[in-house]
């Protein structure tokens, strides 16, 4: 008897130890069967320069008030190919698992949900071959204006987005992030550039690299670069941009060339972005 007593104590001790580490583990939440995950908002844009409704997923903080914006303003990143069944969820998840473990400051994400990708990336081309096989290339110019003037005053004026914003762009996105770094980089404050298909008619943008250099009004950002294993054909121009950034003698405009050679095209952007983040705020939330 004295033995079937001990072993029920241990029994009844053992289940309040497990369901005070279930306590501990998992925060109190009340279920509601079949309701449905929100990770964020669908909202739209109508661009008068573009002439269409642009779809935009947006992740705001934790914290975030609509009520108090005029007064609690936060960073935004601006996501190219930021599409549901693009990049959005994943960039998503980095953001909410940074903030979570305190190692950089809230944001809003901005997912910016493709109509035609090759269309608003890229600039026109002289290869004929390529005008035949893309026919709809080479808008990159209003998609650029309506960046500027449409969508991030846009953004400022109803999600309480500060002036500081960051623009990320892979492969044929980090070509206009690319283009806008060369030909306007006062428009964004941190560029992460990752995979760009500055091969794009020839590397011809290159041509344009003197915008930053001469444009000294904004120096104030950060350029993050990055690049896989993908080949010559994207490796060395990436390597070509870095080295043309980091010749410009001014302290004000940082460069970080960090490339990750265990990806490749199509695995690098989840890496890049958390790795972009982590060199961020890496002194300021440590």
């Amino acid at each position: 008897m004295k033995s079937g007593l001990i072993v029920l104590a241990c029994i009844l001790l053992f289940s309040a130890c497990h369901e005070n580490k279930q306590e501990v583990h998992a925060p109190s939440q009340t279920v509601l069967k079949d309701t449905p995950f929100q990770l964020g908002v669908i909202d739209s844009i109508q661009s008068t320069i573009l002439g269409e409704k642009r779809i935009l997923n947006i992740y705001l903080p934790d914290d975030f008030d609509r009520d108090s914006i005029a007064f609690k303003k936060y960073p935004v990143i601006y996501l190219l190919d930021g599409s549901k069944d693009e990049d959005f969820i994943h960039t998503a998840g980095i953001v909410q698992f940074m903030n979570m473990m305190g190692r950089a400051p809230r944001v809003i994400l901005v997912g910016i949900a493709n109509v035609d990708r090759k269309r608003d990336f890229t600039f026109p081309t002289t290869i004929e071959q390529d005008r035949i096989d893309f026919p709809t290339t080479g808008k990159s110019e209003p998609f650029m204006a309506f960046l500027k003037q449409e969508l991030k005053p846009w953004i400022e004026q109803k999600y309480g987005g500060t002036m500081h914003t960051t623009l990320i762009g892979q492969s044929l996105g980090g070509l206009l992030a690319s283009e806008i770094l060369f030909k306007d980089p006062c428009m964004f404050d941190d560029y992460l550039i990752v995979s760009p298909s500055l091969w794009w008619d020839n590397q011809s943008l290159f041509q344009y690299a003197d915008g930053v250099r001469k444009n000294t009004s904004c120096y104030d950002r950060c350029v993050y670069l990055t690049v896989g294993t993908e080949g010559e054909e994207m490796e060395k121009p990436a390597e070509r941009l870095a080295a043309i950034l980091d010749s410009i003698p001014d302290e004000r405009l940082k460069v970080k060339f960090f490339p990750l050679k265990d990806e490749d095209h199509l695995t690098i952007l989840h890496n890049a972005i958390y790795s972009m983040m982590e060199i961020r705020y890496e002194t300021e939330y440590k």
